[in-house]
Order: C-alpha cells, then structure tokens, then sequence
C-alpha cells in the first residue's frame, strides 16, 4: 500500500488516548516521528473503557489473525519495562478453559492445532483430573476435559496504558484531555483537512481512530461506515479472598455459559459476558443490571467453595463497554473513502491484550506505507464487504 502521508515526518493526529491510542503514539515516537498528538474526551487517563478491563492476557485463539496477535503482544509484553520504563504486570499464572460436551472439547482440539501452527506449542489438553490439579479451588460442574496455556496470564490494564502514555510523552508526544471531536473537514478526494476539538483545528497528515466503543461515530464524521457497536459488560468485585485464592489464581472460564473470574489485588473479579440492558435500553448506559449480579452470586456459590462466605463488594463493581466488531477481531486500516483515517478499532474485548501488537502495527502502515511484523490483511475493514470475515468462536 502508498504511503499514507506526503512527507517523510508526517503529523499524526490520534484520537481517543486509551491503550491502544498510547501504543500507537509510542510506536511512533519510538522510530522518531516528531509531530504525535492524542486528543480524548475524558479528562485524565483511564477514563474510558482501559480502565474498566479485568486484564486477561491470552494466546488460546481459534483463529490465526488472534493468535499472532497475541504472541507479538506476549513479546512486547514481556519486554514493557525495558522498552518504556512502565509495568505491564504481565503474569503468566495461565488460562483454564473448561469443556463440558464433546462438542466443545473437538473445538479446543481445532484451536490448539492452529496455535501450534501459529508458534504456540504450550497450550494442551487437560483431562478432568489435570484441570482439578491445576485449579483445586474450583467445581469443574461436570467437565470433560480442559485446554491450558500455562503462558496466558494476567496484565495490568492501567499499567500498560500509562507505560505506554508516559514515556510517549517523554519523547514528545502531546495530549489533550477533554478534548471531544466536533467537527471534521474533508477534502474533495475525501481525505481529512482539519479536525476540530475543544475550540483548536488540527491539521494532521494523517488522523487515528483509536476511540474505542465510540469508533463508530467517528468514523461516521469522516465518511466512513465502521461496523462497530457498544456492548456492555459488567464486573462483579469480591470483598477480599482467603489466601488460597491469591493472585496466582489461574484464569478460569467454564465454557457451558462463559462465566469467569480470575483474583486481582487479593479480590476476585467475576464476569459472566452475557447481553444485559442498560437503563432504558440505552447501550451507552453504566449503571448494573442487578438480575446479572444474583446470577454471578448463584455461579460463584455453586463453582468456587472458597467464596460462597465471602460477600461481594457493591461499592466495588463497575460496568464498561466493549467495542464489537461483526467477527469479534480488530478492524485495522484505511478505508478507501478516506484515506488519511487510519482504523485501530473492534478489538471485541482483547484491546487491551492486543495493544502492544496494535500500535506497532499502526505504526508501520503509517510510517512504512505496510505492516512488518505480521500479515495484517486478515483485519482490513474491507473483509466485511468482501464477504471474508473471520470465523467466529463462542468458545475461545
């Protein structure tokens, strides 16, 4: 693909300053771009939906465009502290998948051959009794078999996000809080002119839709139709743990109905990702949907003995929002209707996990006119259209 810029130092405007904007503006700082600027909404970091992640790290992916994606993030991961000074909290305590039919257990076999193919040869097969041995603190309800990525783990969300925003800073990255997108001029080949936020016009080369759940709108502005929706997902928060259930707790998922805990800062975080209405209907909406929280209390009491005494923490739940694609994988790309946009969205609940991969990789296509380090095809926005869009698992 050209260049997307007309000169060899092009000005980059990124918009939304979460994970996956802070890793792009560090990529690009880190090769010596001079003229990075983030604008967000929010008014300090965190404020959208980095902050309201539970950090699951994983490599155990059904399809090959993930699983790449999250062994180039593992690498990054793994190297944070050197690269940016920043602690990604990055903990390989491991992902337990619990299968409960046949069904389920042929479609682990599927993923793991793909994983393997794709340079993960770690993850394996558990039976029922391995699965017990690795999580002793657990019902396995009726489990027939297990898949297991010792390397998966655990990452600090917020951790990442200011590594990332930090250091940019330090190599001359600049942000705007409160700065919301009110307008954007396009040229008459379609390409971004100025954007207008917080009373400034910025003039970019070349502008970064980083803004998560709210890409949609965006995109809209710029004459861009972007299959990216809100959903809602909600967390339940523990009061504190007995020491059995420490921060080596194994993230673990029974896969019949998908709900999931892990322990953080010696409080267990519960998610059960089922579709919840937000008050009058709204997707936008933060407020809990208390029906959800009396199931994730039944689930909790019937699969984790060691929990059953231990009182949630109301003051302690959050709700955050979910950018979805139609495949449930990153949308990454130009769109031919406006081509100075470059598209970091529909991460489908793995932005977090994927940002380090995503900013490098946003970083190549803008400075390098392509993406190096991996095939980045399979994520063009166009995959819709062309009626190629990956296949989608219920499972992994």
């Amino acid at each position: 693909m050209a260049a997307l810029f007309s000169t060899h130092a092009p000005s980059v405007l990124i918009v939304g300053a979460g994970v996956i904007g802070a890793s792009v503006a560090w990529h690009l700082v880190a090769r010596g771009a001079r003229d990075v600027v983030l604008l967000d909404a929010g008014d300090a970091p965190g404020a959208g939906s980095t902050a309201r992640a539970t950090g699951g790290f994983r490599v155990q992916f059904a399809t090959a465009p993930n699983v790449m994606l999250s062994l180039l993030a593992r690498e990054k991961l793994r190297r944070f502290a050197d690269d940016t000074g920043g602690d990604a909290g990055y903990r390989p305590v491991g992902y337990l998948f619990l299968a409960h039919d046949a069904a389920a257990l042929a479609a682990f076999r599927d993923a793991r051959a793909v994983q393997h193919a794709c340079g993960a040869p770690e993850t394996i097969e558990l039976t029922p009794a391995q699965a017990a041995a690795i999580n002793p603190h657990v019902e396995l309800d009726g489990a027939v078999g297990a898949a297991w990525g010792p390397a998966d783990g655990t990452i600090r969300p917020m951790g990442i996000l200011r590594g990332y925003l930090d250091d940019a800073q330090r190599r001359g990255a600049r942000v705007r809080w409160g700065a919301r997108v009110a307008h954007v001029d396009r040229a008459a080949d379609g390409r971004i002119a100025a954007v207008h936020a917080d009373g400034e016009r910025w003039t970019p080369d070349v502008v970064v839709n980083a803004a998560g759940a709210w890409a949609g709108a965006l995109a809209q502005r710029c004459g861009v139709s972007l299959p990216v929706r809100p959903v809602r997902r909600q967390i339940a928060v523990s009061r504190p743990v007995p020491a059995p259930l420490d921060d080596g707790f194994p993230m673990t998922i029974w896969t019949r109905d998908a709900f999931h805990l892990r322990v953080r800062d010696g409080r267990a975080l519960l998610n059960w990702p089922v579709d919840t209405p937000g008050a009058n209907g709204d997707a936008w909406d933060l407020s809990l949907h208390r029906p959800w929280l009396d199931a994730v209390r039944a689930f909790t009491d019937a699969r984790v003995p060691a929990l059953r005494g231990v009182p949630l923490d109301d003051a302690a739940h959050w709700v955050g929002l979910y950018e979805m694609s139609p495949d449930k994988t990153l949308i990454l790309g130009v769109d031919d209707a406006c081509p100075n946009l470059v598209l970091a969205n529909g991460s489908s609940g793995h932005g977090v996990m994927h940002a380090p991969a995503i900013g490098q990789l946003v970083a190549e296509l803008i400075l390098d006119g392509r993406t190096g380090a991996l095939d980045a095809r399979p994520f063009r926005p166009s995959r819709f259209a062309e009626g190629d869009a990956l296949p989608v698992s219920d499972l992994l």
